[in-house]
Parts: structure tokens; C-alpha cells; sequence
């Protein structure tokens, strides 16, 4: 490219999720009311886990801390949407895309991490229930999720550096990813991309399958229906969380980029920073009794305090 077309964009484009104004305030009240109830839903279960010393186990600790990490991942994403919506303003300044992205891929890598660990918990649970408290000790339980958050911030933090020795030019609305507006070569951005996705995406999956494949294998040992009923809906939860997680994962990631499939991009993106962050609380909530007895309790005594 010739040298007098590679001044570097100092702004980029946002482009909404509909090119209809009129569908603006429906967005708007939408979005505000997904992320209240993300924000509640996530700090209610955290805070009820740190309330209540029943909850004080490995199970309720990984749970806490996947809270934590939707609730940053929305807060990241949801109010600056918000804000473009209200002010009809499109542009975000070069650094604070940076500083977006960066909290984006911290918040995403955690999130993977985390499932994963979840997964080694249910079947260290499920396959060793005698030795759960042993195995899951609390210096184990510290470095299963110290580790990922040291590592998600390491990660992040090169993927940025990578990304801020780019110029980019020309056309700066952000539809398609970052690296293509990029008129530098992007090789090494793209191999670290690849690497990245292995390590965070690929062999956190593969250590779920191998998980439940020997809980699978694990629960069709117990000779009652019962039992086995009873073994597979402790990690029901769990199952549901990480199907939602992947499904969304796939749609952002390993859905082609073209302006045919914008929509369906949207979409994705949407589903993976504002309705499964949102959909999490519910889904343990509803199906673990012991959580919905700390926050129907947790609940009661703010109301009965406040009174």
C-alpha cells in the first residue's frame, strides 16, 4: 500500500446492532434491562456464597468467581452500547478500543478457564466423592483459579501489545474484525490468534469431554436408576452452562466474516456478552437447592433490615 495511505485511524465506528433509528429506544431498553438483571443475578450468587458459610466449598468458590467474571464480561461490553444508543454516537477513540478488547479477551479467557475447571470439580466430585474435600483442597482450589486469572491477564496483556504495533487505515468501521482493517502485515497477530484459541477454547474443551466422559462412565457403575439420576443432575448445571457457553463461543468465532453473515455475527456476539452472562445465575439458581435457600434467606434479611 502506498506510503501517503497508512496514516494510522486514531478513531473507529461502531456500527449498531439495527441500521433503523426508530429500533433504537426498543435496543436501548432492552439491553439496560439484560444488564440489571446480569449485574443482580451475578452479584446476589456472589454474595450469597460469601454470606452463607454452607456455601463455603470448592463447587460454590469456582461458581462465585464464574459470577464475577460475567458480571465484568457484560459490564465491559453493555454500557458503552448503552451509551451509543442514548447519544447516537458511533465512534470510539484507538486506546479505549484497545483497553475494550483487552478486558474482553480477559473476561473471555477466564470464563473458558473457569468451565473447564468446573468440569475437573464435577468429576473429582462424581468419580472420587470420598476423597472430593482431600483432592479439592484449599490450596488446590486457590491455584485452580489464581492460575487463570495470572494467565488470562498474560495472555490479554500480548494480544494488546501485538495489536498496538499495528497501523490501520482507510476504512475504519468496525464490521469485520480489528486485524483486517490493518494495512501492516498481521502474520504474527494471527498465529498468536490460533495459539490462543487452542489454548483457551480447544484444550478446555477437550478437558470437559475427557470430565464427563468419565463421569459418564463413572455414573452407569451405579446400580440404581436413582443413583445415576441423582449423579448426573449435580453437574446439570454445569452441562447447561458450558453448551451455552460453546454454542455462543462457535458463533463468534468460527462463523465467517462477510458482510452476508453480519447479522448472524451480531447475533453471536450479542448472545455470548449480554444473554449468557445474564442466563448463568438462573441456571445454577433454579437447580441447585442449597443456593436458592441462601439467597431466599440473603433476600429476606436485606428486606427485613431495610424495614
Amino acid at each position: 500500500m502506498a506510503p501517503q495511505n497508512q496514516t494510522s485511524a486514531s478513531e473507529f465506528l461502531l456500527l449498531g446492532l439495527s441500521e433503523k433509528p426508530e429500533h433504537n429506544p426498543l435496543l436501548f431498553w432492552l439491553f439496560l434491562c439484560m444488564y440489571v438483571v446480569t449485574v443482580v443475578g451475578n452479584f446476589l450468587i456472589v454474595l450469597a456464597i460469601s454470606w452463607d458459610p454452607r456455601l463455603h466449598t470448592p463447587m460454590y468458590w469456582l461458581l462465585a468467581n464464574l459470577s464475577l467474571v460475567d458480571l465484568c464480561l457484560a459490564t465491559n461490553t453493555i454500557p458503552q452500547m448503552l451509551v451509543n444508543i442514548q447519544t447516537k454516537t458511533r465512534a470510539i477513540s484507538y486506546p479505549c478500543c484497545l483497553a475494550q478488547m483487552y478486558f474482553f479477551h480477559f473476561f473471555g479467557i477466564m470464563d473458558s478457564v473457569l468451565i473447564a475447571v468446573m468440569a475437573y470439580d464435577r468429576f473429582v466430585a462424581v468419580c472420587h466423592p470420598l476423597h472430593y474435600t482431600t483432592i479439592m483442597s484449599p490450596r488446590l482450589c486457590g491455584l485452580l483459579v489464581g492460575g487463570p486469572w495470572l494467565f488470562s491477564c498474560f495472555v490479554s496483556l500480548i494480544h494488546i501489545l501485538l495489536m498496538a504495533r499495528l497501523v490501520f487505515c482507510g476504512h475504519n468501521e468496525l464490521l469485520t474484525p480489528l486485524l483486517r482493517l490493518s494495512c501492516t502485515s498481521t502474520t504474527v497477530n494471527r498465529i498468536f490468534v490460533l495459539l490462543v484459541a487452542g489454548l483457551v477454547i480447544a484444550t478446555p474443551f477437550v478437558c470437559i469431554l475427557a470430565s464427563y466422559g468419565r463421569i459418564i462412565g463413572a455414573v452407569m457403575k451405579v446400580p440404581s436408576a436413582g443413583g445415576r439420576i441423582k449423579a448426573f443432575s449435580t453437574c446439570s448445571s454445569h452441562l447447561s452452562v458450558v453448551a451455552l457457553f460453546y454454542g455462543t463461543t462457535i458463533g463468534v468465532y468460527l462463523c465467517p466474516s462477510s458482510v452476508g453473515t453480519a447479522v448472524k455475527e451480531k447475533a453471536s456476539a450479542v448472545m455470548y456478552t449480554a444473554v449468557t452472562p445474564m442466563l448463568n445465575p438462573f441456571i445454577y439458581s433454579l437447580r441447585n437447592r442449597d443456593l436458592k435457600e441462601s439467597l431466599r434467606k440473603l433476600v429476606h434479611r436485606k428486606i427485613t433490615a431495610s424495614s
